[in-house]
């Protein structure tokens, strides 16, 4: 019953919006959103390019709903992390724009029901589902980032020693890379190519990823080149702070994990226990409770 009913409103949602794209068909697709549906399918899965060439012809109304102010800060959050499959702010609004319609078309037909909780976990899909995407790509890519970096300036220290420019150490070492720190590192490399000052091109690398270690290494490269320290030397220690700055985190955590894990016990595993204890008590001792039964 669940299947089908799922079927008739993704049928009606797109046969909604397909009557309307007949009408609205004169509607020039923005650049990136008709670039993006272009090669989505080799960036996205087939759902997520299925969404997207749905939702398509509502991405601009639903960015106009937005407001310049919150268009940019999602574009800011969706730079943060790192454009996962391609997503690009027209791909994001073409996405709430279906998701969002596919939660209030089932809402209302479970609200008729009478099933209030299916009805809030629907509309729940249908307005944060694309964003609890976003929050974890956020996550999981600064974390990666933080962990890669320690390693990836030793590693280009060692290669700054061995006699190769900084430009030409940094572009050597990134070629070794998998992941979003290589990536970032090319996005600024191609920068400096297309004629952008270094110390421009990481500012951009800073702003483009939201990391206390990102900010350290890009301060700390930028105030040895100011005060001509030896590269080799600001690049081992910023490692070292980093490292020094990852097991301070670390001991924070653990000791924030200590409270957590006693009200856990407390509040959960112990009255438990007890309620088991004096279960198998009452039950070896055979009490007859018939006086409280009346038996």
């Amino acid at each position: 019953m669940g299947l089908l009913l799922a079927a008739v409103v993704g049928l009606a949602v797109y046969g909604a919006l397909h009557g309307v794209r007949m009408y609205r068909a004169d509607v020039r697709l923005p650049d990136d959103l008709a670039l993006a549906l272009e090669v989505g399918s080799t960036r996205t899965g087939a759902v997520g390019s299925a969404v997207d060439r749905l939702g398509m012809r509502w991405a601009p109304l639903v960015l106009r709903m937005m407001g310049p102010r919150a268009v940019a800060r999602k574009r800011r959050r969706i730079d943060l992390a790192g454009n996962p499959a391609g997503l690009t702010i027209d791909r994001y609004a073409a996405r709430r724009a279906v998701y969002g319609a596919l939660g209030l078309f089932g809402a209302l037909t479970t609200v008729l029901r009478g099933q209030v909780i299916l009805t809030l976990l629907l509309l729940a899909f249908g307005f944060f589902w694309v964003e609890v995407g976003i929050w974890s790509a956020i996550r999981v890519r600064k974390d990666h980032i933080e962990r890669t970096l320690p390693d990836f300036l030793d590693v280009l220290a060692v290669v700054v020693s061995a006699g190769l420019g900084f430009r030409q150490a940094l572009e050597r070492v990134a070629e070794k890379y998998q992941g979003p720190w290589a990536d970032e590192l090319r996005i600024t490399l191609r920068q400096m190519d297309m004629g952008m000052s270094r110390r421009q091109a990481f500012e951009e690398l800073r702003r483009r990823n939201d990391s206390e270690q990102v900010a350290m290494f890009v301060t700390a490269l930028q105030q040895g080149e100011e005060l001509g320290a030896p590269i080799v030397d600001t690049l081992i220690q910023i490692a070292n702070d980093m490292r020094r700055t990852d097991a301070q985190n670390a001991r924070r955590k653990a000791a924030r994990a200590v409270p957590k894990a006693t009200f856990a016990v407390t509040t959960f595993l112990l009255p438990g226990t007890l309620v088991l204890l004096t279960a198998g008590f009452v039950y070896g001792a055979d009490v007859d409770f018939g006086f409280l039964t009346g038996g």
